[in-house]
């Protein structure tokens, strides 16, 4: 009997042999035809399976994409290197117009090294526009599960439709990972992280008293052997991997990757060693991510930012703001603050914002969305005269903001929509020039997805009973369960519906569609379709055993 392309997603099955299509050239970087280890090394083949972490796929493009693995037997050694032996080891892949490879198109092979802690990236070009490929690897008779991935539609065609989800913030202690697998199940086609894939911290202070199954307690990441330990640890949860096989992944870092609410060269607390570490995290990032080799980093140094163009439906705006932002203002937190409304201020540098609104001034696209890590829109907690903000946000960069925001206008796109994560809620907002005048027009949309597990279980409340929307009209929706958000991108409207779990202490969650909204084409602002109440059966959050007995303690250091 046949397997679904589901089953064979989700669960990782055997590959088989197949043969290539003649005439298609290798892929860059990648070594056609060349045969797997021979001779001693062949006599010391790896023992263990070394595609522990899985297999991904990023930034495609019209004629490709990324393909990655690492390999990893021991993927929690201390040392951060997996447990693969301390020499080269050559890695065949295969890409396929079908999930059983009866028709390959494209092979070759490449090499993992130890000083990249035996990271692949094949980065593929010359396939074909709009067109679902399948893609495996082998490494001295081991095989990899099968992953799915596709190219973006051709540069000049109007694509009917896009099934775009976007997530954030995955802390590995404060829940499982249900999320990721429910999002997988939906098969989207594109899938963006827009920040906190991992945690630094040494040991959170969320606890579930009688044993937390998913507490660790490693070293806070500092070097680099830590930070290729964290990110081997998160990837040996299936729901991610499952997530990460379903679909190509754009991604940006936000803080956590590095530490909490750095800026540019200025840690949170003083560091001399800030630099070393700001370097080591980059460099696990990029071994442990589906980036081109734009992105390799350079020291201190990474280039993040970059467009994923999908036809001229949608041109994907992916921004970097935490490496060339300046620190925060008045000593970072929610503050009244003057200094968050200084011109010279930015929170994406001169050369990105440059960049930005030349791309604004260029794009073709129906839509254009910026997949970006802190809330864009003013989000003011505080319900008298003075104007309460996070320093940490858009908010502590008002000229920047406003730059921005007047350089689409100035463009004329047609349909700016701006896509956040960080801070652990669901909320959806009509961005406005002058956001202390409730009556000013509506400029464009954001969306801003919850947490995948940061910040624990959370709870459903009353569609518009959080305090705030009270005094931020032009703050459309909150919900704080986690979740995810899918969209449907299609040249009249983007819909967007914001998927919750009802918890993430325990396994096995579904999913619920909480809200829904529409954003019509040439008209911004977003129009609720949907207000959907989690069913009170699907409230309990945590086993009777522990009922009364969870706690969370809100770290001060994150708004």
């Amino acid at each position: 009997m046949a397997l679904s392309r589901r089953t064979i997603l989700l669960s990782g099955a055997a590959l088989g042999g197949a043969g290539a299509v003649a005439g298609m050239p290798p892929a860059a970087g990648a070594v056609a035809g060349v045969p797997l280890a021979t001779g001693a090394a062949a006599a010391r083949p790896l023992r263990q399976d070394p595609f522990t972490l899985g297999v991904a796929s990023g930034d495609p493009d019209h004629e490709g994409f990324v393909l990655w693995t690492r390999l990893a037997p021991q993927p929690l050694a201390e040392d951060g290197l997996g447990g693969a032996p301390s020499r080269p080891v050559e890695v065949a892949w295969e890409v396929a117009a079908d999930e059983r490879f009866r028709y390959v198109v494209r092979r070759g092979v490449s090499v993992a090294r130890p000083e990249s802690a035996h990271s692949v990236h094949v980065e593929l070009s010359g396939l074909l526009p709009g067109r679902e490929y399948f893609y495996r690897f082998r490494a001295e008779g081991h095989l990899s599960p099968v992953g799915r991935t596709r190219t973006a539609p051709a540069l000049g065609s109007l694509p009917s439709a896009l099934a775009m989800g976007f997530v954030s913030c995955s802390q590995y202690e404060h829940g499982y990972f249900t999320a990721y697998r429910r999002l997988a199940e939906t098969e989207p086609e594109l899938i963006l992280h827009l920040g906190d894939y991992q945690y630094e911290y040494a040991k959170d202070t969320y606890t579930v008293p009688g044993g937390n199954p998913r507490d660790h307690e490693g070293p806070e990441t500092r070097t680099l052997a830590n930070y290729r330990q964290r990110h081997a640890q998160y990837k040996t949860d299936p729901d991610l991997r499952a997530a990460h096989a379903v679909a190509p992944w754009v991604v940006v870092f936000d803080d956590h990757e590095v530490e909490n609410n750095w800026a540019d060269e200025v840690p949170e607390a003083p560091d001399a060693e800030f630099l070393a570490r700001r370097a080591a995290a980059f460099q696990a990032y990029y071994e442990n991510m589906p980036l081109r080799r734009t992105s390799v980093p350079r020291g201190v140094d990474m280039q993040l930012y970059r467009r994923v163009r999908w036809g001229r439906l949608a041109t994907f705006h992916m921004l970097d703001t935490r490496q060339y932002r300046d620190d925060q203002a008045c000593g970072d937190g929610y503050k009244s603050c003057a200094a968050a409304a200084d011109p010279a201020r930015s929170i994406t540098g001169a050369e990105q914002e440059a960049w930005l609104l030349d791309g604004f001034r260029r794009s073709d696209a129906r839509w254009d969305i910026l997949g970006q890590q802190v809330f864009f829109a003013q989000r003011d907690n505080n319900a008298g005269p003075l104007t309460v903000t996070s320093m940490d946000a858009w908010d502590g960069y008002v000229a920047s903001r406003d730059r921005i925001t007047r350089g689409w206008l100035a463009a004329g796109v047609r349909n700016p929509v701006v896509l956040t994560g960080d801070v652990h809620a669901h909320w959806a907002s009509d961005l406005k020039l002058d956001y202390a005048d409730p009556t000013s027009r509506t400029v464009g949309s954001e969306l801003v997805c919850s947490s995948i597990t940061s910040g624990g279980d959370g709870a459903d409340s009353a569609t518009g009973s959080h305090p705030w929307l009270a005094f931020n009209p032009h703050l459309r929706f909150h919900n704080n369960l986690r979740g995810y958000v899918r969209t449907t991108v299609t040249p009249g409207q983007l819909t967007a519906d914001f998927d919750v779990l009802p918890y993430v202490s325990r396994e096995g969650a579904p999913a619920h569609t909480r809200a829904s909204f529409v954003i019509e084409d040439r008209v911004p602002g977003l129009h609720r379709t949907a207000d959907n109440p989690l069913p009170s059966a699907a409230r309990t959050t945590v086993p009777p055993a522990d009922q009364g007995r969870q706690t969370v303690e809100q770290e001060t250091r994150r708004p």
